[in-house]
């Protein structure tokens, strides 16, 4: 962890209260710091599993620091327990940083001890092995590596996520990096397509202005892109 700076995912936040411009498609959901496809239920441990695929984007250059998060997680759409894994797209003084991770609230993230650079292929998978314990995956399938770590989580597993975020730094929703475009592929809960609606798809809204809009989905309904702005 850099020194100074306490860096977490956080649960799905409120919009500002000011006038924006909206996507000519409207979302199903908006978020000062979330955007990409959410589905929840109403019943606990609906669900057991998540995984995906995704391309580390390659984040423009700022003179301001930025942050970007891509992630797949469990909960924290509607509650404040969360379990996920991703990887991290930022600009710190300067220069671009790019580190996978994993965390559960409402500890920080824990960085994984492995290199990821733009262009990587990454399959992310989370998993309830038992009651409490859950199995939590994240392979670079450019580089050749696999981090696996079993945790105990409680969380009530009735929501899941694929997201692109803003994450907290220093308890304040940090800057998005504009991270260009980049997809989620293959979507899978409890090892199946979610066949995921137009409803589940929600965008990013800072200072007024969307900052993250994701894409209608693809044929299949498992899979779409996310765009800067």
């Amino acid at each position: 962890m850099r020194r100074g700076r306490l860096s977490l995912s956080a649960p799905l936040k409120p919009v500002d209260s000011v006038t924006y411009m909206l996507p000519t498609v409207l979302p199903g959901w908006q978020s000062g710091n979330w955007s990409g496809y959410a589905i929840k239920k109403t019943k606990s441990n609906s669900f057991r599993s998540i995984s995906c695929y995704w391309i580390v984007p390659r984040v423009k250059a700022s003179k301001q620091n930025k942050y970007s998060s891509i992630w797949i997680g469990i909960d924290g759409f509607n509650n404040s327990s969360l379990i996920q894994t991703g990887t991290e797209q930022d600009i710190v003084k300067g220069k671009a940083v790019y580190y996978p991770w994993w965390e559960i609230l409402p500890a920080p993230e824990t960085r994984i001890p492995n290199s990821v650079s733009p262009n990587d292929l990454m399959y992310a998978k989370i998993s309830k092995l038992s009651n409490s314990k859950w199995q939590i995956v994240l392979k670079n399938k450019t580089k050749g590596w696999t981090f696996r770590t079993i945790r105990k989580y409680t969380g009530p597993a009735n929501t899941a996520e694929w997201i692109m975020e803003a994450p907290t730094i220093n308890n304040n929703t940090a800057r998005l990096a504009d991270y260009r475009k980049m997809g989620f592929k293959k979507c899978r809960v409890n090892n199946k397509n979610p066949i995921l609606q137009r409803s589940d798809r929600g965008v990013m809204v800072q200072k007024g202005r969307v900052v993250s809009t994701p894409s209608l989905l693809n044929k299949s309904r498992d899979g779409f892109t996310v765009t800067y702005g």
